[in-house]
């Protein structure tokens, strides 16, 4: 104890001024240091009781797609593309055993015909009738030309916008009548969003609500792959309530099956029918996402 006092008395007055700034100015830091922190939590926790406030109306809404069931027709220049690769494909290729037995057939033939056949020389059949390979083709054309392949195009079938088994080389979506405000609109099928669950699980529960869709869509991921925001008129806004935000969830049909009935309001339609039923500002934003169906 007598050792540290001897040191200090043995300081001068500048040693002593400089030490007391130093304990002043780490009083200061700590004294900033403080206010900064509580002012932080104070913005974080205003931030948070904003969002729990947040004046925008959140909705989830399901691309629902229903992939093509058959291969869609060619277009000239990809029909001409077939039609040479499948040339060069027959040039290229080694004979199958139909055609190795039919050269086989030809030459036995060819032998039984010259001056010097001999019965003894081929190979012994006994009373065995030998079908040809030529007589095999022939009952296949006759299986063929009995064969009643289904129709691509239904006339019916595809001008009911309610069946999903319509336009079967074509891609759809499934649009559903929903009430908005005082009027009815043709939009994807949406639900608004529960306080608990995720927007992913909000548009389980749209497409869920439907009847006859329970279960029978895969969803393409948890992350949204569009948004549309829009404001209510002026009069109409209020400071809980703003707008409306819609988080579009891409989603395949897994079950043509279990689809829609046709006496519910939806309807199936393809790319090109859209602007028939959905609002040009509406579909604007669906256009960014749907790339070719």
């Amino acid at each position: 104890m007598a050792a540290p006092c001897n040191r200090m008395a043995s300081w001068s007055v500048i040693q002593l001024l400089s030490c007391f700034k130093r304990a002043t100015a780490r009083n200061n830091v700590f004294r900033s240091f403080s206010s900064t922190s509580i002012l932080r939590l104070t913005l974080q926790s205003k931030s948070a009781t904003e969002k729990a406030s947040s004046p925008w109306n959140l909705i989830a809404a399901v691309y629902l797609q229903r992939l093509p069931v058959i291969s869609a027709d060619c277009s000239p220049i990809e029909e001409q593309f077939k039609q040479m690769m499948q040339q060069m494909e027959l040039e290229k290729s080694l004979l199958s055993d139909h055609e190795l037995r039919l050269l086989e057939d030809a030459e036995r033939m060819s032998r039984k015909q010259a001056d010097d056949y001999d019965s003894d020389d081929e190979d012994s059949h006994g009373d065995q009738e030998i079908v040809l390979a030529q007589d095999l083709e022939d009952s296949w054309e006759q299986k063929l030309k009995s064969f009643q392949s289904a129709p691509r195009v239904r006339a019916d079938v595809d001008k009911d916008l309610t069946s999903v088994e319509r336009c079967l080389a074509d891609s759809l979506l499934l649009l559903a009548e929903q009430q908005v405000g005082a009027e009815k609109l043709w939009l994807l099928p949406q639900t608004q969003w529960q306080e608990g669950e995720t927007m992913r699980q909000t548009a389980e529960r749209a497409l869920a609500s439907l009847p006859g869709n329970t279960n029978c869509a895969t969803f393409l991921g948890n992350a949204p792959c569009g948004v549309y925001k829009y404001k209510l008129p002026k009069a109409a806004r209020t400071e809980s309530h703003a707008g409306t935000k819609v988080f579009f969830f891409k989603a395949i049909l897994s079950d043509r099956g279990r689809a829609a009935a046709s006496n519910a309001p939806f309807l199936w339609v393809k790319k090109g029918e859209l602007e028939r039923y959905l609002k040009p500002a509406y579909l604007k934003k669906v256009e960014r996402f749907l790339l070719e169906m």
